[in-house]
C-alpha cells in the first residue's frame, strides 16, 4: 500500500512537471517593451501547487526537474545558466512558501507564504543577474545595474505576484482532484439494463 502511495505521488508530480513545461510553451510574453527578453510565463504555478500539496522539499525537487527540462526543451540557448537561475529563484520561493504553509495550513498561511516567497524570488534575481548575466552572457555590469530598478525587479515582482494569485485561485480545485488515488482499483463498469 505504501509503495502504491509513493508511485501515485510520483505520477502526480510528473503530471505537474509536464504541465509546467506545456505552460512555458503556451503562455509567454514580454511585460516591458524596453526589456522584451524578460517574458512572463506560468511555469511556476504547477510547481507552487506541488509544493502546497506535498511540501517544500518535493517542491524543490520539482523545481530542479522543471529547470533542467526547460533548459533542454525550451531554451537551450541559455545553456545551464538559465536552469541555475530558475532553480535558485523559484527554489527560494518554494522553500519559503512551503515551510510557512506547512506550519499553518490556512488561507492566511498560504497568502503569507506566497508573499514571503515572492519577495525572496524577486530579491534572488538581483544577484543572479549580476553574476550570471554579467559573467556568462557578457552583458556589461552597468547595463544590468541600470535595468535592475527599471525592468528586472519590477518584472520579477509582477511575475511572482501574478503566479501567486493564479496558484491561490486554482489550488483548492486542483487539490481536490489530486486527493484521488490514481492507482486505486475501481470496480468494473456494469452495463445498464
Amino acid at each position: 500500500m505504501m509503495q502504491r502511495s509513493k508511485i501515485d505521488r510520483l505520477v502526480k508530480l510528473g503530471m505537474l512537471t509536464g504541465l509546467s513545461i506545456i505552460l512555458v510553451y503556451a503562455i509567454h510574453f514580454p511585460i516591458f517593451p524596453s526589456a522584451s527578453f524578460l517574458e512572463y510565463d506560468m511555469a511556476d504555478v504547477p510547481i507552487l501547487i506541488g509544493t502546497f500539496l506535498y511540501g517544500p522539499w518535493w517542491g524543490l525537487a520539482l523545481t530542479g526537474v522543471v529547470s533542467v527540462l526547460q533548459w533542454l526543451l525550451v531554451s537551450p540557448q541559455s545553456l545551464w545558466v538559465g536552469a541555475v537561475m530558475h532553480f535558485c529563484a523559484t527554489g527560494a520561493y518554494v522553500v519559503a512558501a512551503g515551510l510557512i504553509y506547512g506550519s499553518k495550513r490556512t488561507r492566511a498561511g498560504a497568502l503569507i507564504g506566497m508573499a514571503v516567497g515572492s519577495v525572496l524570488q524577486t530579491l534572488m534575481m538581483v544577484p543572479m543577474n549580476l553574476i550570471f548575466t554579467v559573467h556568462f552572457f557578457g552583458v556589461p555590469k552597468e547595463t544590468v545595474l541600470a535595468l535592475l530598478p527599471t525592468a528586472i525587479i519590477p518584472f520579477n515582482a509582477i511575475k511572482t505576484v501574478a503566479n501567486s494569485l493564479i496558484t491561490f485561485l486554482l489550488y483548492k480545485r486542483v487539490s481536490k482532484l489530486f486527493e484521488r488515488n490514481l492507482l486505486e482499483r475501481r470496480p468494473p463498469l456494469t452495463p445498464e439494463e
